[in-house]
């Protein structure tokens, strides 16, 4: 299950005490207005060796960006990879050549439709596929998250403050229903799936050339995120797709740039959450 399409709040972000603006000033051609094609707004992020893009799981104009995106580095020949949050680690399509079919690529990638609806992302992978360019799976395995559960080590990737919101957001994140006693565990998943998305990068990393990674909004957040286990050699740039009004107030701290989309019908994700995991449990 994952939680990444409900964003950081605020409070949380506010701990870190980031300046980072994510503003429209100052960029050639009014790259960053609302009404910009997409093309531009990522002409205007280049150069840079990693795009970390964060979507909203459920939020269709996010996919229909995610292939825009793809198609726009991909027609520069600027784009060295598509990583994917969506696949596991050690899935790929380098071996498949540019013609393949999509049952082809969804083997290859080991694709779990339940999870994440092929209809939503196949366009941005195949669109990848065509152009050449390798799809490989950045997340980490599922069969390894009972691993990452009990190391330790995990718990020392991010600096103390940034931990404790990690350790927050992955509170706020499953609508309060966990047992305190699975906040450290499913943090420490948190924090592994954030550095093999890091590790994907860095493999894939092309001198002159852009790795893409599509992945939720937490897991780009440059704070708690992939970002801080990229090595201080690697460049980055990241975007927020946020699916809201206009006017509505939303935090720029954490990504460099924040793309606007229409707002979805309300949502209840807690009530969702509470039916299938049931009440929480004090332990």
């Amino acid at each position: 299950m994952s939680f990444a399409h409900r964003p950081v709040s605020a409070l949380l972000l506010a701990l870190l005490g980031s300046t980072l603006i994510a503003g429209c000033a100052g960029w050639p051609g009014g790259a960053e207005a609302p009404d910009a094609p997409i093309a531009r707004r990522v002409e205007a992020l280049l150069p840079t060796d990693a795009l970390l893009l964060g979507e909203q799981h459920d939020a269709p104009e996010h996919h229909a960006i995610e292939r825009e995106t793809v198609e726009a580095l991909a027609a520069r020949g600027r784009l060295a990879a598509l990583a994917l949050e969506m696949a596991e680690e050690g899935n790929g399509t380098a071996h498949l050549p540019a013609a393949a079919t999509e049952a082809q690529v969804r083997t290859a990638l080991s694709w779990n439709d339940k999870a994440w609806p092929w209809a939503d992302y196949g366009p941005a992978v195949m669109a990848a596929v065509r152009a050449g360019v390798p799809v490989l799976g950045a997340n980490l395995p599922r069969a390894r998250m009972k691993d990452a559960m009990a190391d330790v080590s995990l718990d020392v990737q991010l600096n103390g403050e940034a931990y404790t919101a990690q350790q927050d957001a992955v509170r706020e994140g499953h609508c309060k229903l966990l047992p305190e006693s699975q906040i450290v565990p499913m943090t420490r998943i948190q924090v592994g799936r954030d550095r093999a998305m890091a590790q994907a990068i860095v493999k894939a990393r092309q001198p002159g050339r852009t790795v893409l990674l599509i992945a939720g909004a937490g897991h780009v957040d440059r704070q708690l995120g992939v970002a801080q286990h990229l090595p201080d050699e690697v460049s980055f740039k990241t975007v927020r797709l946020l699916a809201a009004p206009a006017d509505a107030a939303a935090t720029s701290v954490g990504y460099d740039r924040t793309w606007r989309t229409a707002p979805l019908p309300e949502k209840d994700y807690c009530a969702e959450l509470r039916k299938s995991m049931g009440p929480a449990k004090k332990s």
